[in-house]
């Protein structure tokens, strides 16, 4: 319901809602009380100073309704502090931000020895859409002699989801560590995901599914809202498979995950919490999974404008393989933002191909060598993008 809708609401209830009609409504009312006042036209001081006396603070408190009180009555409409009460009402809290957490694997060029990488050490990702996202080593590891690769804890510098990063993204010492040539966060290296501030819309989705979920069944809004209160998860990400995959009573609830997915870990935290600490229906068999993944190969080919010179064409190049690896969750909305994919839809090259001219002006023309992705329950994934250019 629109601001519009709500002042339409106010106008079918006889209360005036524009200036003329509060005057017109001022004026009857002062000649139903039996004004003598005589003087009364649009060109007399003392008539348009009372009038304003009355008129403006009406029109303030009529505003302040419209735009502010009825809207904040609603889940569909309310905001922030407003929305956090409606939520209240139902048992339902905002989720805060939280630091993602993760192990970041460092390689050294000797292995004679022990080398110790202390705690605090700083690592950065690689620059996406001029964002650059920073880990720090939660405590000091030790290779031990004959190591050449070591795991080490590390925690992000900021609470958010931007630090959700797929493999290979986290790869720059800003101050180098002696004996250490290269870090990298490798496959499975998020053991929490890191969240922002839960949003508005997330939060109304799950206050939503709570009118669903207030029963003595467990069906699926009861198990969606359980698993939605854990950080990086997403009310709308949860998807379930009711074909019995382990006999009867039984189901899945796949996790779609931004960027790249929790360690197993994270997934064995969920599960405990509802299969072994009784937050599941009696007979009920429900197992938490992360949602299965295809991958695929993007090949591009782009014909630069005349006007970019050679020497810009690896950034650009760059930039685009960026752009497209945002579109397949390898980042977050605080980078690039193109349409991303989904389970249970198609993904159109053609639109990525609008977005990517949209994006990049330096662009002349562009190929993809791919057919749109139609995904079941699946969420498309890279194993790599070739961006090369036309001849």
């Amino acid at each position: 319901m629109s601001d519009v809708d709500f002042k339409q609401a106010l106008a079918d209830a006889g209360i005036p809602t524009t200036e003329a009609k509060l005057r017109q409504a001022w004026e009857a009312e002062v000649l139903a009380q039996g004004s003598k006042l005589s003087n009364t036209s649009a060109w007399s001081p003392f008539w348009r100073v009372v009038t304003a006396l009355v008129t403006k603070p009406v029109m303030w408190l009529i505003e302040f309704l419209v735009a502010t009180v009825l809207p904040n009555f609603f889940v569909k409409t309310a905001e922030k502090a407003w929305l956090d009460m409606l939520a209240w009402a139902v048992d339902v809290t905002r989720k805060p931000s939280t630091k993602a957490e993760g192990k970041l694997l460092f390689t050294r060029s000797a292995i004679a020895g022990t080398l110790e990488v202390p705690a605090g050490t700083r690592v950065q990702s690689i620059a996406i859409n001029g964002n650059v996202y920073e880990l720090l080593t939660s405590a000091a590891a030790t290779f031990v002699d004959g190591a050449a690769q070591l795991l080490v804890p590390a925690v992000a510098k900021d609470a958010g989801s931007g630090f959700n990063l797929a493999p290979g993204y986290f790869s720059i010492l800003p101050e180098p560590v002696p004996g250490v040539v290269q870090v990298v966060n490798a496959d499975g290296w998020l053991t929490v995901p890191g969240a922002d501030t839960e949003h508005d819309d997330d939060l109304r989705l799950r206050t939503r599914n709570q009118f669903s979920a207030v029963n003595q069944w467990h069906t699926d809004a009861v198990y969606r809202a359980m698993i939605a209160s854990f950080p990086g998860v997403q009310p709308d990400g949860v998807y379930f498979e009711h074909n019995a995959p382990r006999g009867p009573g039984s189901a899945n609830a796949l996790v779609l995950f931004e960027a790249d997915a929790p360690a197993i870990t994270y997934l064995e935290t969920i599960n405990a919490y509802i299969r072994d600490q009784g937050n599941h229906g009696h007979g009920d068999d429900l197992l938490v999974q992360q949602m299965p993944e295809t991958l695929h190969t993007i090949s591009l080919t782009v014909w630069p404008k005349a006007e970019v010179g050679i020497e810009q064409h690896a950034a650009l190049f760059s930039d685009i393989e960026l752009f497209i690896r945002a579109a397949f969750r390898e980042s977050t909305d605080g980078d690039y933002q193109p349409t991303v994919t989904y389970p249970q839809s198609r993904f159109s090259f053609s639109r990525l191909g609008e977005e990517l001219h949209e994006q990049f002006q330096g662009i002349d023309s562009l190929r993809f060598e791919n057919g749109d992705i139609i995904s079941e329950l699946t969420i498309p994934r890279l194993s790599g993008v070739e961006v090369a250019i036309g001849a």
